[in-house]
Parts: structure tokens; sequence; C-alpha cells
């Protein structure tokens, strides 16, 4: 018997699982490690801090998630050994494989930035990114009376890169249903040099930072928090203060990558950008939130990652040359608040541009322009996740990104001068 083992059964574990389990020959056998007994729809935590009470739909357990034919171990993994191609558990167990996937996310890593966790974490100091998290800002939201409130994205890269910019729109018209924006200072301070990393979607979503009165502090480089004087430093000793902070900590790979050689310095994989097979390891492939790929780490990516890692398992299982079939793509919704979405689509070549999605010219979905049918497909989304993402069933939706209904734009020259906009 030959094992093919997946480390991870959030979204991208879970996908590969039971997208390939029926199309295994009979002397393969699958096995999926994760300890959490439970699966977390993640992208509904962005919404509980606003007042949303539905954590019971965004939890299912894991046992349900996976499907007929798939073995799930409950330990926690040590280490992988490639030389031996053995996973190690932390019970003493050791799991012999012949192909494995590496699906094992990102977690974040608040002790990483001096000063954020102590006396004031989930008091002044919150974060959205865990349930607990999201619950506990759920309550300091409300109680809000007005003053700063400061998202600092510690560094790249996250999880979801436009959430940090979906918090701050909900939170302009939160406050604004709360009656009391005009008390409340909303600020952006990122690493990066503008509210996103392409230049047109960057226009567009500064455009909408701007005309919400959310200012923006770029090339905003964390280096601690003094969470009793209330202040944001960086490391060219800038400040930002606040009286409330919502951070985005700094994000890395499953702690077993480190222990195994196998993640970089983040601890995410050195991954093949086409493949996803793992670099120096014919037998390992890497998918999700646990590569170091530029593509997005977003649910999207996963799901578009998924068809060609099952494909290349399967190529590798009868002896065919690996498909370099993944391009980056990735699409997101991007709530912008008052009931309206964005949509962006892009891959690594290619930026979001405007046009129509998924079908050319007709959509019905607008790409890279607020509409109300937007923010339902958002919505909307949780019913497919569940019921054919998660489930590995096929969607009417090309896994590399198309041009169709695209309208592509000359490059958007940077603004000269400072681009800061000083806290």
């Amino acid at each position: 018997m030959k094992n093919l083992v997946i480390l991870g059964a959030g979204t991208a574990g879970t996908m590969v699982a039971n997208r390939i389990r029926r199309r295994l020959p009979a002397d393969w056998s699958l096995t999926v490690v994760d300890p959490e007994a439970t699966h977390l729809y993640q992208p509904g935590l962005l919404f509980l801090p606003f007042g949303a009470h539905d954590e019971k739909r965004m939890l299912r357990p894991r046992a349900r998630t996976l499907g007929r034919g798939v073995a799930w171990v409950t330990e926690a993994v040590e280490r992988v050994e490639p030389d031996t191609r053995t996973v190690a558990l932390v019970g003493g167990r050791a799991l012999p494989y012949d192909l494995l996937v590496i699906a094992s996310g990102a977690r974040t890593r608040p002790e990483e930035t001096p000063g954020l966790l102590g006396g004031e974490w989930r008091k002044s100091i919150h974060d959205f990114y865990t349930l607990a998290g999201a619950q506990a800002l759920r309550g300091a939201l409300a109680a809000f009376p007005g003053g700063r409130l400061a998202l600092n994205v510690v560094e790249m890269p996250i999880k979801c890169p436009v959430a940090p910019l979906e918090f701050l729109f909900l939170a302009d018209a939160y406050f604004k249903a709360r009656g009391i924006r005009d008390r409340v200072d909303l600020v952006y301070a990122t690493p990066l040099d503008g509210a996103f990393t392409r230049p047109t979607s960057n226009r567009v979503l500064s455009a909408m930072l701007s005309e919400k009165g959310i200012s923006v502090e770029t090339e905003f480089n964390t280096a601690e928090v003094y969470a009793d004087g209330r202040k944001l430093r960086s490391y060219d000793d800038r400040e930002v203060a606040y009286d409330l902070l919502v951070t985005v900590p700094v994000h890395g790979g499953a702690p077993f990558l480190e222990a195994s050689g196998l993640g970089n310095e983040l601890g995410f994989v050195p991954t093949h950008p086409h493949t996803l097979q793992a670099k120096g390891h014919d037998g390992i492939f890497v998918m999700g939130d646990a590569t170091d790929l530029p593509s997005s780490k977003a649910g999207s990516v996963a799901h578009f990652q998924s068809e060609v890692v099952v494909e290349n398992l399967l190529r590798v299982v009868h002896g065919r040359r690996l498909d370099e079939g993944f391009d980056g793509h990735a699409n997101c919704f991007v709530e912008s608040g008052s009931g309206k979405a964005l949509l962006i689509d892009f891959n690594y070549e290619t930026e979001p541009l405007p046009g129509r999605y998924p079908l050319p010219f007709l959509g019905p979905m607008t790409l890279l322009g607020e509409s109300r049918l937007n923010h339902l497909g958002k919505l909307g989304f949780r019913w497919l996740y569940w019921n054919a993402l998660l489930p590995g069933r096929p969607l009417p939706v090309p896994n590399r990104m198309s041009m169709w209904g695209k309208k592509p734009l000359p490059p958007v020259a940077s603004p000269k001068g400072d681009e800061h906009a000083h806290a």
C-alpha cells in the first residue's frame, strides 16, 4: 500500500482530500492530519466585530467536512523527515508517506512584536484574525465612545491582504450607523507604499479611503507598541497614537516546518510557482497559506491551487510530467460598507482590472467597482464554501485567470513627492 498524506484540514487540505479521494488507485491510502476538531469559516471573522453573532454558522465538526475514504489523524505534527519520507507526530507515532501535501496554513504571531501582548491585550489592543479576537473586538467596538482607532498591519505577507481595508470601510459605516463617526478618527498604518500592491487597484482603494476620511500612514514598519502610552513606533521612529488599536500581527507558518528545515525565515515553504511542488523535494507539494509564493493568501487561491495539486499528484502516481498550471490566480470580494462591495481578479502577471465576472461582458459581478450585487455575492459565498468548495465539487470558474471581459488600462504613474499622510 502506498500513502498520500495531507498535513492540514483547513480550506486547502480539505479541498484536495475531497477532490482526490475517488481518483486515487486502489493501492493508495489517503490520510489527513489535523488536531483541530472543528473547521472555521475564516471569511466570517470580518463581520463579527461589527455586531454579527453567527459563530454557529462559521463552525462545523471536522468529521463532517472530510468525505468517505479519508482517514483523519487528530494528533499534531512534530516534524517532517523528507529523507525517510515520514511524518513524526507529537505522540511519538510516525506516518510513512510516498506523497505529501503541506496545507498547514498560516498563524498569527503577536509575540513577535514587542509590547503587543501584555496587560492591554484584548482591552485597548485587539485583533480580528482569530475567533476569540474577533469576538472580543465586537464588545470593544460596541463600547467605543470615540477617539482614534488605528489599524496596523505589522508585516506582510498576511492572510487575506484586503481584509484590513475591508475592516476600515466597515468601521466607517458602523460608526456612521452609531451616529458617532464625527468623533472617530480612523487611521491605517501599513508597511506597503499604498493601500494595495497593484497600481490600478491601489488608485481605486486609496481614493475610497480618502473619500471616507480614513488617513493612511504608508511604509510604516512597526518596531514596537507602547501599550501604556497607546502609541505605535516604526523602525524609522515615526509614531502613531491610538485610543483603540486593531492589529494584524506578523504571520508565520506552522511550527513543525521550522523543526523540519522546510520553511523560510517566516516558516513558509519555498514552492515552485506553477507546479506547487516544494523546491528540492519531489515528493512534497505545498498549497494555500503555507507557500512562500507571491500570490495572495486567500481562499480563492487555495481553490485554484487545489486543481493543480490534484492533477500533479495523479501525474506523479501515473509517472507523468508535472503540469505547470497555476498562474497565481486570485479573486477577492472587498467589502466597502453600506451594503456594497468590490470584486478584484488578478494573477502573478496581471493586476486587478475593471470589467465583468465570471461571464465575459455579462457578469453579473462588476470588477473593480462597487455594487450591491458584489456584497450579496460575498454573503452568499458562505453557502458555496460549505456545499461546493470544501466538498471538492467542480465550479464554473476557470483555474487560470481569463482576460475576457476585462478592460486593460495603462500603468498608473506613482505620485511625486512625499506619499506619507503622517498620523
